[in-house]
């Protein structure tokens, strides 16, 4: 009987190991310990985030980001069955880092045309090809780790923030509006300060 409870106990062990390894990680840039956190809900085929990332982003890099003041975290809230698509190829190295979301932010146009979903994902699926070669598209289309985490992202952005449109920003806890006015957003990231 012991060694039946120890066999369950290692392969309990064992399962919770190969789960935790399977969970994926949250996209974030700057100081992890940074007095001012954003969270930045957002939805791949938005051109308003698309807009946020060409024109807003920048600045807030290089005033708040780099300076170690703001750390940023990128959570996913599709809109569409593309945004879906497009935020599993953005995690689907689960290293964490942002090179891939904003890449595929910037060159929206690239890839956001079609008809259909699949004539988006053959345009998502050749700029990726292109831009990321050692990706496997396919299988990020059907991971499930990543499927739940987005879709996590999006319900617990609905029911903690009461989210219903993109881009939304975070700042602090608190629901900040005009995430596309930069004058706007700096002056309540100074205040924080």
């Amino acid at each position: 009987m012991k060694k039946i409870i120890i066999i369950v106990s290692i392969i309990f062990l064992y399962c919770g190991i190969a789960t935790a390894d399977k969970k994926v990680k949250i996209i974030f840039e700057g100081n992890i310990d940074a007095k001012i956190n954003i969270i930045l809900y957002e939805s791949l085929t938005c051109s308003h985030c698309a807009n946020f990332h060409k024109d807003i982003y920048p600045s807030l890099k290089k005033d708040f980001i780099d300076t170690g003041l703001v750390k940023i975290e990128f959570r996913s809230f599709p809109l569409d069955l593309a945004a879906f698509n497009a935020s599993k190829i953005a995690h689907c190295k689960n290293d964490g880092k942002f090179k891939i979301l904003h890449s595929l932010y910037i060159n929206q146009e690239q890839w956001v045309k079609g008809q259909t979903i699949e004539d988006i994902n053959k345009h998502l699926k050749n700029f990726i090809k292109k831009t990321e070669p050692d990706i496997n598209f396919e299988d990020c289309l059907v991971n499930k780790n990543l499927e739940d985490h987005i879709l996590n992202d999006r319900i617990s952005g609905a029911k903690k923030y009461n989210i219903d449109s993109t881009p939304t920003l975070i700042i602090n806890e608190k629901k900040f509006d005009n995430p596309n006015n930069y004058k706007k957003l700096k002056k309540t990231l100074e205040k924080l300060i």
